[in-house]
């Protein structure tokens, strides 16, 4: 691996300097805001920027590991020191290169610490860091490319690579700004001009005066766009949301005093998306400010190996999106299903302690056995054993997940917030309420707007964690931001008495039935899975119709890919079995209406519609699709999160088949 040579640490002065800016939002790149600064408390912190949130790291854990990955079967091991070394050498190739003041660098790939270098190196440049989804098509990768007027591009692999090309190649004036591309990964395939390896590029700034760089460094301010996370566009273009060196470091620090008081070293894997703030606010500037260390998984970990990973780094905090959270039940119900008899007595005993003691945070009677028998064998088969704080996020979670791992001594904490609030608004911590995202962030404040009888209004949110606004966009930055500066959610939610925050709705979400009813979809679906554990997604139909339906799939063998298959899961295949059928396909379930399960089904609307506040509320037709949501299939976005007028485009024939036929019946 490349080894730049050392420079000089300078201790970290905190700059208060900030760029002058009269307004708490721009859309421009090169315009500071306003920060929404307290007088005292959590919000009154002095602002930094990232360089000196990484120079702080560097001089308290010089040589301590920052990042850990695996190159050939070798496991390769940056200290905090390399690790800001290798980024200041990224900077002054980047520079080398011709990257302008507020360009963008474009980064296409599955994490790895060249995915850290290359954006904190950008950063460090002047540059704004934008992650580029690995699920992108060319035109997608295009769009955000020409956005954010990127300079250079950081791609991961030829299969990446190729996409870029298909673009440069088709167009070449699409991609106006773009001087460089970087392969990270592998060899090159061909050879064309400004495309380079990773070792190469980190070579190319090699001439580049120290000074020149820490001219750079010294410009950057606090108050200004230093990353830009693109929305996934689950309804419409993909947004860039400009956030400042402010909004990074000061949520990082804030997120960091809550996840560790103890000042323990912490571990975490890095494997969702960094495209996607999540991920990116936890595994680069929480773990920077924690001093911790990353593991990186292998890019197929949702296919499976993020297990081997979660077993070698053996987390002490660790983040899942629902559906990995899904994954892991599915998988445990599965082993427990082989299980003898004994066993599984021992196994349900257990549990019931568990969820006793996760509800009540009262140790029942036998908890130490349960914990020694049972609880701490599950922790260390997952890796989980020193993790001290289990999260989920980024989707809503069905209330049968949380209770399955509550009743294993995993209490899955959620949080809740957005890219435009840099990540987390919400969090659960020190206490729990199930179903429940927690409380607001020290130094943030959220306020329900127009709340209607039940206390549900729409969730604003106002901090220092609030976005600068999306690039080039006034109108839909308007639209996010009102003029007193709050950000509104979108989301619908309620305060419980002692100031919980529950998410009860997404205001474009909500289905309002020709009737003129307002329906918010998701309860509806999670109850209807946590009566029918064999299916894996459902989704509600009924806005500007006469009546509530809903599309259905079973759970189903994903491939290397991560696509579905035929197959069905060993939890769907057991419920066969116990009812004597012999498939073994969603195909030949579907093909012949089997009885058994079609009845399972509609008992388990029945239970549902039984629960139902009227009649309005009430599911009244469905329909099993041949196949199961997925990213790749366009139904779920990166974080798996449900892209609902995606799905009625895709099954638009479906669905008037389902209403047709109710008018025909008339």
């Amino acid at each position: 691996m490349f080894e730049p040579k050392a420079t000089v640490l300078t201790k970290t002065s905190l700059a208060t300097t900030l760029a002058p800016a009269d307004q708490l939002w721009s859309t421009r790149r090169d315009k500071a805001v306003r920060l929404r600064m307290e007088g005292s408390g959590p919000g009154s912190e002095t602002p930094i920027t990232i360089h000196q949130l990484f120079l702080e790291t560097v001089e308290k854990c010089e040589d301590h590991p920052a990042l850990i990955s695996k190159e050939n079967g070798q496991v390769v091991t940056l200290t905090w020191r390399q690790y800001y070394e290798q980024c200041r050498a990224a900077a002054k190739s980047f520079l080398k290169l011709g990257l302008k003041r507020y360009h963008g660098v474009g980064i296409l790939g599955f994490n790895s610490p060249e995915w850290f270098i290359a954006d904190i190196g950008c950063i460090l440049a002047g540059g704004l860091g934008a992650g580029i989804y690995t699920t992108n098509s060319p035109e997608a990768c295009q769009y955000v490319a020409a956005n954010c007027e990127a300079n250079v591009l950081v791609v991961e692999n030829q299969k990446q690579l190729q996409k870029i090309l298909q673009v440069r190649s088709f167009n070449p004036d699409q991609l106006p700004h773009l001087k460089a591309i970087v392969q990270y990964k592998g060899e090159l395939q061909q050879k064309a001009p400004n495309l380079y390896t990773w070792a190469e590029f980190m070579r190319l700034g090699e001439d580049v005066p120290n000074e020149q760089l820490d001219a750079v460094i010294s410009s950057l301010r606090a108050n200004e766009c230093c990353t830009l996370i693109y929305t996934s566009g689950t309804t419409g273009t993909p947004k860039g949301v400009m956030l400042s060196h402010d909004n990074m470091t000061w949520t990082a620090t804030t997120a960091a005093k809550l996840v560790s008081k103890s000042g323990d070293e912490e571990v975490l894997v890095s494997y969702l998306p960094l495209s996607h703030v999540a991920a990116q606010m936890i595994d680069i500037w929480v773990c920077m400010s924690l001093g911790g260390t990353t593991y990186f998984a292998d890019p197929d970990a949702l296919k499976g190996t993020l297990a081997n990973t979660l077993k070698e780094a053996r987390p002490t905090f660790f983040m899942g999106v629902p559906r990995v959270w899904e994954k892991m039940q599915e998988k445990m119900k599965a082993m427990g299903a082989k299980a003898s008899p004994m066993r599984k007595r021992v196994a349900d005993w257990a549990k019931s302690i568990g969820l006793q003691y996760n509800y009540s945070n009262l140790v029942p009677w036998g908890f130490m056995l349960a914990n020694n028998l049972v609880f701490k064998k599950v922790r260390a088969a997952l890796g989980l054993d020193r993790c001290k704080l289990c999260f989920t996020g980024a989707a809503p979670i069905t209330k049968d997940t949380l209770e399955y791992f509550m009743s294993l001594n995993i209490p899955v904490m959620e949080l809740y917030g957005m890219s435009e609030s840099s990540g987390p608004h919400t969090v659960s911590i020190d206490e729990y309420r199930i179903t429940s995202c927690g409380k607001v962030m020290p130094g943030c404040k959220t306020k329900l707007e127009n709340p209607d009888a039940d206390g549900n209004g729409e969730i604003c949110f106002w901090g220092r964690h609030v976005f600068m606004g999306y690039l080039n966009m006034p109108d839909k930055t308007t639209e996010a931001l009102d003029e007193d500066g709050w950000l509104h959610s979108g989301d619908l939610g309620r305060h419980d008495e002692n100031d919980f925050l529950y998410i009860t709705g997404r205001i474009k979400e909500l289905i309002i039935t020709a009737g003129g009813e307002n329906i918010p979809p998701v309860p509806i679906e999670d109850a209807l899975k946590a009566e029918v554990p064999f299916l894996s997604n459902t989704m509600l139909l009924g806005d500007k119709l006469k009546f509530l339906s809903m599309l259905l799939t079973l759970k189903c063998v994903v491939d290397d890919n991560g696509d579905p298959t035929d197959e069905l899961t060993a939890e769907a295949l057991e419920f066969c079995r116990q009812n004597g059928i012999a498939a073994t396909k969603v195909s030949e379930i579907v093909a012949n209406k089997e009885p058994a399960v079609y009845k399972a089904i509609q008992e388990g609307i029945e239970r549902v519609n039984a629960r139902s506040t009227s009649n309005a509320q009430k599911v009244q037709k469905w329909v099993i699709l041949e196949r199961d949501f997925s990213i790749t299939g366009g139904e779920l976005g990166p974080t798996m999160k449900l892209r609902r007028p995606i799905v009625v485009k895709m099954y638009q024939d479906r669905i008037d088949e389902i209403y047709a036929a109710a008018a025909a019946k008339q």
